[in-house]
Order: C-alpha cells, then sequence, then structure tokens
C-alpha cells in the first residue's frame, strides 16, 4: 500500500481523515435534508456500496437499516475467488483468508452396493466414491473460503469508517416509501420517508431528498414494491433444512465439503465452516404439495438432525450443540429491470435524458438456493457494478446515461445464475439411479439465460433420477461458474468488441482481469499485477510493451505515454480535472518483457514515474517486468503478443473493457468518449 504522500503522518495508514486515526465520530443523530445517494439496507450489497462510496469525500452517502446495530450472525457464508479478488480491491482479501475455512477439495458419497454393506435389511450405507480438487489450479490467486457473513460486514464497515468519507451506518430507521419527481431541473428527484425505530425516537418519520437511491434490503425489499417491480419466477416445491452445528461424528469427511447422496435417506451437502470445528449442513427434506408452504409443517432443529443421521447411515452424528437452523424452500425468481426506468420508456424516450434514479440490487431483485454459494457472492457483485458508475456521474466525469448500463449487465448475469441454480438444485434434489443406466441429457454445456416466465415442473422434476456420477461431472465442469469467473459483461459503451483479442488471448473481453505475477521495478516485489487495482473508482491501462521495448524514447511504450500526457485528443488530458494527479482518472501502469534489474527508471518517460501530492513527490510503483526467477511469464501466461505488446483497459469493477494495439491511439480516445465528460 501506499501512503505519506502528502505528509508524514503516524497511527493507522488505512484511517484516510487525519483527525479521526485515533478516535472516530459518532454517527449524527439526525438525518440531512438532501443526499447525493441513500442506500437501504445494510446486507452485503449494501455495504459493498457503501464502502466503495466511501472512497469519495464529495459524494454524501447515507445508508440506513431498520436493525438496531450491526450483524452479529450472518447465514451467507460462501465466498467464490472472484470475490475475493473484489475482496483485495478493498484491502481485506488477507483478513478473510486468516480466518476462513478454505474449501481445498470435494468429497462426492453415494449409497453401497448391497453386496457390498453385508446388511441387506439394514438402511443401504453410503461410501466414499470419489475426491476431487475444489478449484482448478490457475483459476485465481485467491481461494475459494467460508466465513460468515458478519464477518464479512464487519469488514466493510471498518473500510467505510476509515474511508475518505468516513461514513457509519444510521440504524434503526425503516424505509417506508418513495417518490420520484423526474422534471430534469430538480437536482435531488427522489423524496424517502422512513420511521425511527429505536426507542428514544420511536415512530418518528424522516424525510430526505436524494439524487440516487439504491434499495439493498433483500428478498422481501420495500424500494422494489415502491417501484411497483416484482420477482418473478416459482418454487420448486422442495424443502430444505440447514444447520450450523458442533458435532461428534466418525463420518471421515466432515472437514471437506462434501455431497452425499442416500438411496433412501435423501441427499446432504456439508460446508465446514471457520474455526476447525463447526460444520454447516444443508438437508434434503420431503416434497412439498403444490400449494404447500414449508411453514406448514412445523419443522423442528430435532426434524433436521434426525434427518441428517439418517443421511449419514452407517456413521454416528451426535449433534453437540447447534448454532443457528433454518427450513427453506427453493426457489429462482428475478425481476426484469433493476431500476426505475420501465421497458416501454427505454423503447420510445431518450435514454440521455430519461436516465435512472433508482435502483435494486442482490436479493432485492433474484434470489435463488444456496447450493452454488452464488447469493451473497453476486450480490456484492452487483453493488461493485454499480458504485463506480454512480461515483462517476455524480463527480461529472460520466454522463449519466452510463447508468443505464447496470440493470442491462447485472440482470443479464442474474439470469445465468438462475438457470444454473435451478439446473443444480434439481440435481442436488433428485434420487440417485442406477449406475449402469445413466441419466440422459448429462449437461455439458455453461447454463444459459433463460426467460423469467420458464417455471419448472415440480412433479416433472421429482421423477427425474440422477446417477451421482452425472451431478459429479456437472459440478467438476461448471466449477469456473461456481468460482464466479465466468461471467462475462457483453459488448456495449463500456465494453468493446473482442476485435484485437488475439494480442492477449488470455485476457477475455467482458470478462474480470485475471491477475498474474510481475515483478515491480522500482524495489524487485514480486506481486500480482491485478492487485493494484483498488476499489478507488479510476480506470487502469495496463500497457504490455513489445519485444526489445526498454522504455526508451523511440519504442511504442514511450510514443503512448507521449500521447497521454501531451496530446489534446488524449483522454488523459481530456477527463483529468487541472491541479489533480495525473493518474486520478486513468492509472497507466507499464510492463515489460526484460529482466528487472535491466530495466532503467531514468530513461522512461514521466508519466510512468510521476509527480503526485502537495509535496510532488514522485510515485515509483507504476513499471513492471515479468517475474524472469519464478518462471511465471505474464505474456505467456495470458497469450499476450510478445512482438506487438498490447493495451488492455480495465474498468474500475475489474473487468476488462478493452483490448488494443500499442498505437491504436484514436481508438483508445473514441471508446472513453462515448460515456466521459470533458473537463
Amino acid at each position: 500500500m501506499q501512503f505519506h504522500l502528502n505528509g508524514y503522518h503516524a497511527g493507522d495508514p488505512d484511517i484516510a481523515d487525519l483527525d479521526a486515526r485515533f478516535e472516530t465520530a459518532p454517527p449524527s443523530p439526525s438525518m440531512p435534508p438532501e443526499v447525493d445517494v441513500l442506500i437501504v439496507g445494510c446486507g452485503p450489497a449494501g455495504l459493498t456500496l457503501a464502502a466503495q462510496l466511501a472512497a469519495f469525500p464529495d459524494i454524501t452517502t447515507r445508508i440506513i437499516d431498520a436493525k438496531p446495530g450491526r450483524l452479529t450472525l450472518g447465514q451467507a457464508d460462501g465466498i467464490a475467488c472472484r470475490t475475493m479478488e473484489m475482496f483485495a480491491a478493498f484491502g481485506f482479501a488477507e483478513r478473510v483468508m486468516r480466518e476462513a475455512y478454505w474449501v481445498n477439495e470435494v468429497a462426492f458419497w453415494e449409497p453401497a452396493a448391497i453386496s457390498d454393506s453385508g446388511f441387506s435389511d439394514q438402511p443401504t450405507p453410503i461410501t466414499r466414491s470419489r475426491i476431487i480438487q475444489d478449484t482448478e489450479d490457475g483459476l485465481s490467486e485467491f481461494p475459494h473460503v467460508i466465513l460468515n457473513q458478519a464477518r464479512v460486514h464487519d469488514f466493510f464497515l471498518d473500510v467505510m469508517a476509515k474511508s475518505p468519507a468516513a461514513i457509519t451506518p444510521d440504524y434503526a430507521r425503516a424505509f417506508r416509501d418513495l417518490t420520484i419527481d423526474n422534471d430534469a431541473d430538480n437536482t435531488h428527484p427522489v423524496t424517502v420517508t422512513m420511521t425511527r425505530t429505536d426507542a428514544a425516537h420511536e415512530g418518528e418519520v424522516e424525510t430526505l431528498r436524494a439524487r440516487y437511491v439504491v434499495g439493498c434490503d433483500g428478498a422481501r425489499s420495500q424500494v422494489r414494491r415502491a417501484l411497483g417491480r416484482r420477482l418473478e419466477g416459482d418454487s420448486a416445491n422442495k424443502a430444505w433444512g440447514v444447520m450450523d452445528v458442533l458435532v461428534a461424528t466418525d463420518f471421515p469427511d466432515i472437514r471437506r465439503k462434501a455431497i452425499i447422496h442416500s438411496a433412501e435417506a435423501g441427499n446432504l451437502l456439508i460446508i465446514p465452516r471457520e474455526g476447525g470445528y463447526m460444520v454447516r449442513i444443508y438437508i434434503e427434506l420431503e416434497a412439498l404439495g403444490t400449494e404447500e408452504r414449508v411453514k406448514s409443517r412445523n419443522i423442528t432443529a430435532d426434524h433436521l438432525v434426525a434427518a441428517a443421521q439418517k443421511v449419514f447411515h452407517p456413521y454416528q452424528f451426535d449433534v453437540k450443540q447447534i448454532a443457528w437452523w433454518s427450513v427453506y424452500e427453493i426457489g429462482q425468481r428475478l425481476c426484469a429491470k433493476f431500476d426505475d426506468v420501465s421497458t416501454d420508456d427505454m423503447l420510445t424516450a431518450d435514454m440521455t435524458s430519461r436516465t435512472p434514479h433508482v435502483f435494486i440490487a442482490g436479493d432485492a431483485c433474484h434470489t435463488h438456493s444456496p447450493k452454488a454459494g452464488q447469493g451473497m457472492n453476486v450480490s456484492m457483485g452487483d453493488s461493485f457494478n454499480l458504485g463506480w458508475k454512480l461515483a462517476a456521474v455524480l463527480r461529472g466525469q460520466a454522463a449519466p446515461h452510463l447508468l443505464h448500463s447496470y440493470s442491462a449487465e447485472r440482470q443479464a448475469v442474474a439470469s445465468e445464475l438462475i438457470d444454473f441454480d435451478r439446473e443444480l438444485a434439481t440435481m442436488f434434489s433428485t434420487r440417485p439411479e442406477d449406475r449402469a443406466n445413466p441419466a440422459p441429457n448429462t449437461p455439458d454445456t455453461q447454463a444459459t439465460p433463460n426467460t423469467t416466465d420458464a417455471k419448472p415442473d415440480a412433479e416433472a422434476e421429482a421423477e427425474v433420477e440422477v446417477d451421482p456420477a452425472i451431478l459429479q461431472s456437472y459440478f467438476i465442469k461448471h466449477a469456473r461458474y461456481t468460482a464466479g469467473t465466468m461471467f462475462r459483461y457483453h459488448p456495449s459503451l463500456i465494453t468493446a468488441s473482442p476485435d484485437y483479442q488475439h494480442l492477449a488471448t488470455g485476457f477475455d473481453m467482458g470478462m474480470r482481469f485475471h491477475s498474474a505475477p510481475v515483478v515491480r521495478v522500482a524495489d524487485g516485489r514480486a506481486m500480482h499485477l491485478g492487485h493494484t487495482i483498488k476499489a478507488d473508482g479510476r480506470w487502469h491501462l495496463f500497457a504490455f510493451a513489445g519485444a526489445g521495448d526498454a522504455g526508451g524514447d523511440a519504442g511504442d511504450m514511450a510514443a503512448l505515454c507521449r500521447f497521454m500526457a501531451d496530446d489534446p485528443a488524449s483522454p488523459l488530458r481530456a477527463y483529468t480535472r487541472a491541479g489533480a494527479d495525473s493518474d486520478a482518472v486513468i492509472d497507466l501502469r507499464a510492463i515489460f518483457q526484460q529482466p528487472h534489474t535491466t530495466l532503467r527508471t531514468a530513461q522512461m518517460h514521466p508519466l510512468l514515474v510521476p509527480v503526485k501530492g502537495t509535496l510532488g513527490l514522485r510515485d515509483y510503483e507504476k513499471i513492471f517486468a515479468v517475474d524472469h526467477k519464478s518462471g511465471d511469464d505474464i505474456y505467456a501466461m495470458r497469450g499476450i503478443n510478445r512482438d506487438r505488446g498490447c493495451m488492455v483497459l480495465v474498468r474500475p469493477d475489474q473487468h476488462v473493457a478493452h483490448i488494443l494495439p500499442l498505437d491504436a491511439h484514436d481508438a483508445l480516445t473514441r471508446f472513453f468518449a462515448g460515456f466521459m465528460l470533458a473537463v
């Protein structure tokens, strides 16, 4: 990390406000009359958005929640590799890894053959059929981990409190309603009313006006209701129980993620928890009737324990303590739009004039089963997508029509997730069949978007029999999807078409920037290039030098730097305000093929060692080289053209926006001109 740019100051360098380094001010007892952004809901989606907007002290952001205080026990726990990459941008990935359970392997269990059990009159015992690696090598530099949702909240709250805007949640405030005034002259078009729920002010109504409102208030979202939006979809008429338990057992894979198919007692999923002792168990329960709801069954924790014990036969499963338990119905539901602009408006109105002012994110706009562990991950991805766009518009860097891209991009992602989740949940809930007769239609392609009105036929699904081997094959094939690394944004205003994909085949256009090792030239530190991307709203331009280019005046790298620094058409000059650091909007970094000890900083263009801050200090951390010592060559690992090199432009949310030749200066200018505003 970098600090001391504007002078030496003692204390925690993570805290941006110097006066608050040793003491944090208490939250305001009342709401201001106007804000730039109001976030409703302190769940993962809301806190991700608040943490991102907290980087901008010139944006007034408030976040409210009806709860009296911070979450102490969460229900979500799986953290995908892609989400860990996002956490690195916020600066707390290492803290998560230290506390979390690492999912290294997955065990598959199935019914033993009757002849193997020796007890034909007893329930069929289970036997392990396979252990596989959870995440393929090289998929991400971060692991797939399990950690209580409340701890993730704590880390985000810490980031918020220490950031330049020093945001703390306004708890005990329940959202009531909102109205939108689309008059172009109204700078704060959304009026929100809320009710205080704390004992000292219970029942008091507060009103404020906002430029933008984001509903992150869960599956029963009141913001969604106020917009007239609905979650469309259906339940699969299957009930599952879940419990976090401390258990004494002789089951050999209790500390591995495990999928168990039993012959008579249903199916079960094991997710070991952090700390070394606790484990989460998902247990299949009996099918529900066509119009039946799970609450009518009066299922207790004892029912869940008894059901789990039957599945674990012949192993003992003695529950010593239940930390938390619940029963839920499998269902996949999705909103048609994630903002307040109607489909009719999009067809008839000028999209540059009718821009959204209210958004929904996370469970407020998509719900699904927890089997794939994607709920919390995709919810945070929603906010990570939206946050930098709101900041760019509010700070006058981008045109408001950029905000249309949020619903378009994230609704497509959620639709893919719904399809994937429906298929996976069906496989979990069907009984195993004789391995001599494998099930037809083995899934062999990634889940594709589907219409939200395509409802599953629960009775038909109940009759399907899936060989455990089929589920294993499906799980292995779609591990990248579960890891969160398969989401792709399609060509749009902010994601170019893949015309030059051949220059960097390992950086897939529209997908997340797949980090790789490099060496920082200034100090010889081996590190990951992707870790230079922070959640600060900046665009990142990685320039990979061609063969023989060491940064000298005659090379393409120097020519690119001269264009960016001096040409009036340069996007860096067009969008960076006078007096701001040269990397305030577009962060240019260079990567060379030579060993780092042979490169000379003194011969590099000044843009690669820029003068910054109030003291005019140089930033020496923008030049990198291939890691020749370890052999992890980023050019080879990511398919970068060695002869020509290339530019890889990365969005503030870590997705690849463009790949261009090093000399394609005009194309770079045209790309930014589509949505950015010149200062």
